[in-house]
């Protein structure tokens, strides 16, 4: 495995900005690092961003931070509970 797969990284919608945003929350925890028109677009922006990061790191001989952040997986129930009943 590569270092950088180590890594969680998503892209989700941005109402406000009108494009998807790419983040990696370990590696950039200030939020979005990079935008795209489509999923696809930031997601490979975003891979590019963390394998750029974690080579300089290396580069540089400085310790890589912990790949700490996990995914969240919502439950069904949850789900359910945030869509308003009409």
């Amino acid at each position: 495995m590569k270092a950088q797969d180590r890594y969680l990284k998503f892209v989700r919608w941005e109402e406000p900005d009108g494009l998807y945003v790419g983040y990696c929350p370990d590696l950039f925890p200030w939020g979005g690092v990079c935008h795209g028109a489509t999923e696809e677009e930031a997601y490979r922006q975003l891979c590019a961003l963390v394998t750029e990061e974690v080579e300089e790191l290396q580069r540089e001989s400085k310790e890589l931070p912990p790949a700490a952040t996990l995914p969240r997986c919502e439950t069904w129930r949850e789900s359910k509970m945030s869509i308003p009943e009409r």
